[in-house]
């Protein structure tokens, strides 16, 4: 219009803004499928499905995915006093060993409905305490816990509250708690087996902290098992973490003082470490000095040799642990279980014979 202000679009009384279809409810469900309300939210939560005829489960679903319904976590928390969330703590998400637990974990998990958060503590008691509080204000139903000490006093008072968890690859003394982990002894003494039967006699351990279960079994193993053989057991040295480069450190003092012929690395990241020393001080793997590792974390077929190690089944770990906190959290389990589960020793390039003597 000539000499006037243009309309604004959307604007003017001939603008109407679209409706908005109400969200369908449960009842909406209920009534289409023809059940009642109360089965319908049985059949659409994964905990409660077993509870229904399976075809009036598919029947429900189908429905509710018809008519575009989606199940409110909110409400349904507020009903339960549940959150469907589940903590996992874990002590260093750099490390290969652990993301494939995580996954695990998660994938149990969400096929029962729940939803995993997940925290790195970088092997920090103080931030895996905070880590912890926050969760537990966050309401989580439970935990998975791969960052225990032996002596750990803030899952002691989590357990004494009774506080829903499972630990994983970790134990700790006097913990009524569910754990899972693998066979960590039975790992070191066919390690030590297969160096013996190569030919080796003197044979060292470079072992993990003996702050966490994983560091004192493993270095039992190995004093038990060389004693077993007649061999010396005291060539031990003890890391306060397990890294690349506290491998490296302990092997350049065993090389100091008497040279071994063999290392039973205390995990495969220990391992690591012992291949930079070998290789700072111009010496050979294996042909010098065999290196074994233990875990077989990805890529370790990769290395230069490839790492003999001990294969832990990482992903199995993390689904056994979210079965064990489902069994608990379900009432299904009352009494706390340790699972360990079998390892194999994946023998590759790393390990060969001793030099010959004067070779």
């Amino acid at each position: 219009m000539a000499g006037g202000t243009p309309a604004h679009p959307g604007s003017g009384p001939a603008a109407t803004l679209p409706a908005v279809a109400p969200r369908p409810t449960l009842r909406d469900v209920a009534s289409a499928a023809g059940v009642h309300p109360a089965t319908a939210s049985r059949a659409l939560n994964e905990a409660t499905r077993d509870l229904v005829r399976p075809a009036t489960v598919a029947k429900v679903r189908a429905v509710a995915k018809s008519l575009g319904y989606q199940v409110n976590p909110i409400a349904r928390s507020l009903k339960t006093s549940r959150s469907e969330t589940v903590g996992v703590l874990v002590p260093d998400l750099t490390n290969p060993l652990f993301p494939p637990i995580v996954r695990g974990v998660e994938d149990e998990l969400g096929g029962s409905g729940y939803t995993v958060l997940t925290a790195n503590t970088d092997n920090d008691p103080a931030r895996t305490s905070a880590n912890f509080a926050a969760m537990q204000a966050r309401q989580v139903d439970g935990f998975i816990v791969l960052t225990a000490l032996l002596e750990d006093p803030l899952m002691q008072d989590a357990a004494e509250r009774g506080v829903p968890m499972v630990l994983v690859n970790r134990l700790t003394e006097r913990l009524d708690v569910s754990a899972v982990a693998g066979d960590d002894a039975s790992g070191i003494a066919r390690t030590v087996d297969h160096l013996v039967e190569l030919g080796h006699r003197d044979i060292a351990h470079v072992a993990g902290p003996l702050t966490v279960s994983t560091g004192v079994v493993r270095e039992r193993a190995f004093r038990e098992s060389m004693r077993r053989h007649g061999l010396r057991d005291d060539r031990v040295v003890v890391t306060d973490v397990y890294s690349e480069a506290a491998g490296r450190t302990a092997m350049l003092g065993l090389l100091d003082r008497d040279r071994p012929t063999a290392v039973v690395g205390g995990n495969d990241l220990l391992a690591i470490g012992c291949y930079d020393a070998l290789e700072e001080t111009g010496l050979s793997c294996p042909d010098d000095v065999s290196v074994t590792g233990f875990n077989d974390m990805p890529l370790m077929s990769r290395l230069r040799p490839p790492l003999t190690s001990v294969r832990v089944p990482q992903y199995e770990l993390g689904v056994e642990a979210a079965r064990l906190l489902l069994d608990r959290l379900s009432g299904r389990t009352v009494t706390p279980r340790v699972v360990l589960l079998p390892v194999t020793l994946v023998v590759r390039g790393s390990t060969a014979p001793p030099p010959r003597v004067g070779a």
